[in-house]
C-alpha cells in the first residue's frame, strides 16, 4: 500500500450494503415479520439478522471513540441441502428484494403474500 491509500475491506453483504437509521432498520424489521409469519404458517423456518457496524477509532484517549452503523435487516430461509434464501426490503423502493440461491436473479416484490408465494414454490423445487 502506498501512502496516501487506504484499506478497504471486500464487501460481504449481499444485496444492499448501505447503513440504514435505526427509525428504517425498524420499519424493515416489522415488513419482514409479516413475511416470517406466513412461513411460519406453512411450517417453512426462518430468522432475521441485524448487523451492527462499529468502527472504534483510537485517539489516545482513555475511551475510544467510535460510530455504530446499521444495515438493514434480513431475513433468511433454509430449505433442503444447497438451498437458502433471503430476503430485505429496498431502502429506496420499500419492495421486498428475494434473492435465492441458485435461483434466478435477484426479484423485486411489492406484497408480503407473494413474497412467501414464491419462497415456497422455490423451495419445492429444491427439494427435487
Amino acid at each position: 500500500m502506498t501512502s496516501g491509500q487506504t484499506a478497504t475491506e471486500p464487501h460481504t453483504r449481499g444485496h444492499e450494503d448501505e447503513e440504514v437509521t435505526d427509525s428504517m432498520a425498524e420499519k424493515h424489521d416489522k415488513a419482514l415479520a409479516v413475511v416470517q409469519r406466513l412461513l411460519s404458517v406453512r411450517g417453512v423456518r426462518s430468522y432475521v439478522v441485524h448487523t451492527i457496524s462499529l468502527k472504534i477509532f483510537g485517539d489516545g484517549r482513555p475511551y475510544p471513540l467510535g460510530q455504530r452503523g446499521r444495515f438493514a435487516p434480513e431475513l433468511v430461509v433454509a430449505g433442503p441441502p444447497g438451498w437458502r434464501a433471503t430476503v430485505i426490503v429496498g431502502s429506496r423502493s420499500g419492495c421486498y428484494l428475494v434473492s435465492i440461491r441458485n435461483g434466478p436473479d435477484l426479484q423485486t416484490v411489492r406484497e408480503p403474500q407473494r413474497v412467501a408465494d414464491l419462497l415456497l414454490t422455490a423451495r419445492l423445487r429444491g427439494r427435487s
